[in-house]
């Protein structure tokens, strides 16, 4: 085995860090600031950060392929135009739900942009339970809604066949796998895949590796857990010097480096100078193990 690195490549003090995007282009780093309604891209050339600030709770940032990149900001889903920092909805969901916002999100395979729901929270992972659903955004802008009930809506996958997609709502400490049609975007037969096991605490996001294994952020336990959806075996756990990691993804060269976001919200101050690099990104080097590229919205 190669040896596991860990450092924090920016000592970012997010609130809540989320959704991190490898854009191979750029060689940055996307990703958002849920409460503090940030949009981010760190060169990772050149160190540099630039943000941008919405006008509502930002939760999930995605390529597109026409240029530029979608978010889900509020209940909505959005285009952005990074230069000019400004966005177009493209549709709004959840509209008899005021107390709703989108969490999580990831395109899939054909360029849909798949996102769920959430109550606001009144203090990490506390909330109005049952009030989410699970969206698609396809790319001609319909919506298509797959179920509700949801309590937290987060981390999201394709398997590399595209025949399967993992999802996880974080309250049932459960990583869910259904059937999936690629051509129509439909779901079935839902399932559970792992459980998480008490010192993992809650999932929260997710990303594939270029084995088919799952890798997710355990929020609360302070690590990454490597997981093997076919025999439902956790294969391997990352530890960080943070406890709220929020979510995972793969980029750098050859998709060679895991990115790690997490939180600080919900900190004591205690805590935080326990954790100084609470709320910061983090770069895992010597995994042995390769990620895949991000798909673009096609819209």
């Amino acid at each position: 085995m190669s040896s596991i690195k860990i450092e924090c490549v920016l000592p970012e003090n997010c609130r809540c860090g989320e959704s991190p995007v490898w854009e191979e282009a750029s060689d940055s780093l996307l990703f958002v600031d849920i409460p503090a309604k940030k949009l981010c891209r760190w060169d990772s050339l050149t160190k540099q950060v630039q943000r941008v600030t919405m006008d509502a709770p930002v939760s999930s940032v995605a390529l597109r392929q026409s240029g530029g990149y979608v978010a889900t900001i509020g209940t909505k889903f959005c285009a952005l135009n990074w230069e000019e920092q400004s966005a177009v909805v493209l549709a709004t969901v959840d509209n008899d739900k005021k107390n709703n916002r989108f969490n999580d999100g990831k395109v899939d395979p054909a360029g849909r942009y798949f996102a769920g729901t959430m109550a606001e929270e009144t203090a990490p992972a506390v909330l109005e339970r049952h009030q989410g659903s699970l969206y698609s955004l396809f790319p001609d802008h319909h919506v298509k809604k797959y179920f509700d009930q949801v309590d937290i809506s987060n981390g999201l996958d394709w398997s590399l066949d595209h025949k399967i997609f993992y999802y996880i709502d974080s309250l049932s400490y459960s990583v869910d796998a259904f059937d999936y049609d690629l051509q129509t975007g439909q779901i079935s037969n839902r399932r559970s895949v792992y459980k998480l096991e008490k010192e993992e605490q809650i999932p929260d996001g997710m990303c594939i590796d270029a084995e088919g294994k799952l890798w997710v952020a355990c929020y609360n336990g302070g690590r990454v857990i490597r997981l093997d959806p076919v025999t439902g075996k956790r294969l391997q756990t990352v530890k960080l010097p943070v406890d709220k990691t929020t979510s995972c993804c793969f980029g750098g060269k050859n998709y060679s480096e895991m990115y790690v976001t997490c939180a600080r919200d919900g900190m004591d101050p205690e805590g935080l100078l326990r954790q100084p690099e609470a709320g910061g990104i983090f770069k895992i080097t010597g995994l042995g193990v390769k990620g895949i590229a991000p798909y673009s919205y096609a819209g």
